[in-house]
């Protein structure tokens, strides 16, 4: 007898022959190469059998010719689930869109705990992930994967240490560690305060010493400002000098710009991709068809492992976004140029002088322009501290 498996999806009959021709229709049958299986005897007239659904018009001839009665009395197999599957439809799109709802709801983000954070830095912290796009019901495969989120807060949150990241479940769980900066007890030896800088006194604040320059005198670099030698001559006292001794500084910069220069820019064009894989499987496109059409692109790949309710079930889903990237020229006329110059100029003296120092004026010294280029010399005149802390030495004064 023939593997008759197959028949299981193509539909099966069951099927009763009755009349006193039942050998000779089975004999029919096989000589046809008809398929026949499970057959039964139920007295000397009557036999039942399963058979293949595609060969039921095949059985009238033989039956006809043996004198005996057909009658079909079982059905089953793919043909037949269909059509029971298509007269309940209404049950069975219920139930696949209760899957897919509970599907998706267990990939969504429900939760996020933040804990070790104080409430402004938890604030900060809730901001930068919503500009991530971790927030209450994203999908998380739409989100970016805990190390980049991890990497991302530490970076932009200048108030943390560390910070973990950890998904359970639909909820996101952060541990924060702040930076902790003790305050240390300053414990300062006797010194005098020197000018750091050749500068101009232009303001003088004595917390505590002997005050010996003034406002308005040049001073040169090592030279006494504030005196740690307090109290009346023969009976000095060494004392830590503390003040603040503003100065006007000068300072100079070159800047070279060239009047065309190109860079790469994305256009704000992307085209976003999503792929479901098994584990060793190949990836599997299900959104986001067809190719790109950008001549120069960078691509950013995000994964996530997809659950059903508590439980992980070995699928992933893959996003890839491909942005395009563009050439731009950017052109600047002799004034731009000027200005930009400038504003780079800026740039460097503010690296170079104390963060609390004041730039009170800027002056163009010098400036050309030649094989497309745009030199600029820039003199700023600055308002800095100028004092520094110099030990006294015995013998000193």
């Amino acid at each position: 007898m023939k593997n008759h498996w197959s028949s299981i999806f193509t539909g099966i009959t069951k099927v009763k022959i009755t009349g006193k021709g039942i050998e000779r229709f089975l004999n029919m049958l096989t000589r046809n190469n008809i398929n026949i299986w499970n057959v039964k005897r139920h007295g000397p007239e009557a036999v039942t059998f399963q058979m293949g659904l595609r060969d039921v018009k095949r059985i009238r001839m033989p039956a006809r010719q043996s004198q005996c009665k057909v009658r079909f009395i079982e059905r089953g197999g793919g043909p037949f689930f269909l059509m029971k599957l298509w007269t309940n439809s209404g049950f069975v799109a219920g139930g696949l869109a209760f899957l897919i709802v509970i599907f998706l709801l267990s990939n969504m983000v429900w939760g996020i705990e933040i804990k070790g954070a104080a409430p402004e830095t938890e604030h900060k912290i809730r901001r930068e992930l919503s500009k991530l796009g971790v927030k209450k019901g994203k999908l998380q495969f739409t989100v970016k994967d805990v190390d980049d989120i991890q990497r991302s807060l530490t970076n932009r949150v200048k108030e943390l240490t560390w910070v973990g990241v950890e998904l359970k479940g639909t909820t996101y769980h952060l541990q924060a560690v702040e930076k902790e900066e003790p305050e240390q007890p300053e414990m300062i030896k006797p010194r005098n305060l020197v000018a750091k800088k050749k500068a101009l006194v232009v303001k003088i604040f004595v917390e505590e010493g002997n005050p010996i320059t003034t406002v308005n005198e040049y001073v040169k670099p090592g030279q006494v400002l504030v005196s740690g030698l307090i109290g009346k001559e023969g009976e000095e006292k060494q004392v830590p000098a503390r003040g603040e001794i503003l100065g006007e500084t000068w300072y100079k910069t070159s800047v070279e710009l060239p009047l065309n220069s190109k860079f790469k820019v994305f256009s704000g064009k992307e085209k976003r991709s999503y792929y479901l894989s098994a584990y060793g499987g190949k990836d599997l496109k299900i959104w986001g068809f067809g190719k790109h059409s950008f001549k120069e692109w960078e691509i950013e790949t995000n994964g996530n492992q997809l659950k059903f309710l508590k439980w992980q079930i070995p699928l992933h889903v893959r996003s890839e976004t491909v942005r395009e990237r563009e050439e731009v020229l950017r052109v600047y006329n002799k004034e731009q140029a000027i200005e930009k110059a400038k504003e780079l100029a800026r740039r460097d003296i503010k690296r170079m002088i104390p963060e609390n120092a004041i730039i009170k004026s800027e002056k163009i010294l010098h400036q050309s322009i030649g094989n497309d280029k745009v030199n600029v010399t820039v003199y700023f005149r600055i308002i800095e501290d100028i004092a520094m802390g110099q030990p006294i030495i015995q013998g000193d004064e």
